[in-house]
């Protein structure tokens, strides 16, 4: 009689708890609970299969390629650290979880620091790919041809959340997803990457989803691309690309193949609102070949700090008149009566920068000063599906409401 009355008891706690849990988890619907332990991985040197979970303050050496299986996880808690040696990479073929914190994010680097040298988080067969409030710096090492690697690729129709994190020094696309995938990537900080080519964030091959309150910084090439495969129109990619802000990016690629803000080309469509883009090679382009009946756009902000810029990775040099590229004339994008061009948003500090090398810190503020022109310039209802978080009144990734990225 007393197991069957502690039986009982045991139920009804388990019960009530789970009623709490309920309960708190219906008020904190934004918080991303941290999982307890399972399988806990001991701390020091890491190779071959694994699963499991990274811990809360322990360092982890990664010392040749690392693969989670099919139906395994690898799950990272608030403050692990990962260093990675001898360019390996983390090839993921089951589920990554890594759920830092704002106040204690979870760190990838190589044990050099440099760029290029590691191999990056390959989920080209992943089951799921979640990625909050990360470091992921120095990836893109070469993979055995001495092509460079991208930072996170996923090339399954897959679950993608990738959200709060900063992506530094890659070689080649710092977020390269190519399938039918559900991709939410907001408010993430992109700087520095690509060597001599790379997109930023290089969507393709019929994902959908946002892409929302990124900052993207000297990136090779061009810091939000989109495209459907090119002999397989269906399923089209479909993105919402909203409120990010892009600075400087294309001029390491240079006119052999200028990198843009934005561009929508392969039968891809994009709904293109309330991004700020500065120093950009090329703005928005919208090729002929890009969805350019179900594509909209406007309530962009085009500025740039010379009128005119001497792109030297080609001889002779070409000098690049940058108004004339926030649309550029080989596309079929043309301003919006909304947007706002050669209009200075007023950034709290910028250098004016074209050109930086790959790996080089990012020295400015993207803040909007008070009183900047891109305050209340935006498009709230432009979407015709759930945004994954809403769009903002201020353009760029940094609303005066303190909604956007929080880096």
């Amino acid at each position: 009689m007393k197991t069957i009355r502690f039986s009982f008891l045991a139920t009804g706690l388990a019960i009530i708890a789970a009623i709490a849990s309920c309960s708190k988890s219906e008020t904190n619907k934004n918080v991303t609970p941290v999982l307890p332990p399972s399988h806990p991985i001991t701390a020091g040197n890491i190779s071959g299969f694994v699963k499991g979970t990274l811990l809360t303050g322990s360092t982890y050496t990664v010392t040749s390629d690392l693969t989670v299986k099919k139906g395994d996880t690898l799950l990272a808690q608030p403050g692990a650290i990962v260093i990675v040696k001898n360019d390996a990479q983390i090839t993921v073929d089951g589920v990554l979880q890594v759920l830092g914190t704002q106040t204690s994010p979870v760190s990838f680097n190589s044990d050099t620091k440099t760029p290029g040298s590691w191999g990056g988080l390959a989920c080209d067969s992943a089951q799921a790919v979640t990625i909050k409030w990360a470091h992921i710096d120095n990836a893109g090492g070469p993979d055995p041809t001495g092509s460079p690697r991208k930072t996170v690729s996923v090339l399954v129709p897959i679950v993608v959340d990738i959200e709060d994190s900063w992506i530094t020094n890659g070689q080649d696309d710092e977020i390269g997803v190519r399938a039918a995938a559900k991709i939410t990537i907001l408010r993430n900080t992109i700087v520095s990457s690509g060597s001599t080519d790379g997109e930023a964030i290089n969507i393709k091959d019929g994902a959908t989803g946002d892409i929302a309150y990124n900052v993207v910084f000297s990136q090779a090439g061009t810091g939000v691309k989109l495209e459907t495969n090119a002999t397989v129109p269906i399923p089209q990619t479909i993105v919402n690309v909203y409120n990010n802000t892009l600075v400087s990016n294309g001029w390491r690629r240079g006119a052999a193949e200028p990198g843009r803000g934005v561009s929508i080309g392969v039968n891809a469509i994009g709904h293109v609102y309330n991004n700020i883009m500065v120093n950009n090679y090329q703005g928005f382009e919208l090729f002929s070949d890009g969805d350019s009946k179900n594509t909209t756009y406007g309530n962009n902000l085009f500025f740039a700090t010379a009128a005119t810029f001497v792109d030297n990775t080609v001889t002779p040099n070409v000098t690049v008149n940058l108004a004339a590229n926030f649309y550029p004339s080989d596309g079929v994008g043309k301003a919006q009566t909304s947007d706002l061009i050669s209009v200075d948003p007023t950034f709290t500090s910028f250098s004016g920068t074209f050109v930086l090398p790959n790996g080089a810190a990012n020295p400015n503020d993207f803040h909007l000063k008070a009183g900047s022109p891109a305050i209340g310039k935006g498009n709230t209802s432009f979407a015709t599906t759930t945004l994954s978080t809403p769009a903002d009144a201020d353009l760029g990734a940094y609303p005066t409401d303190g909604k956007g990225n929080k880096h």
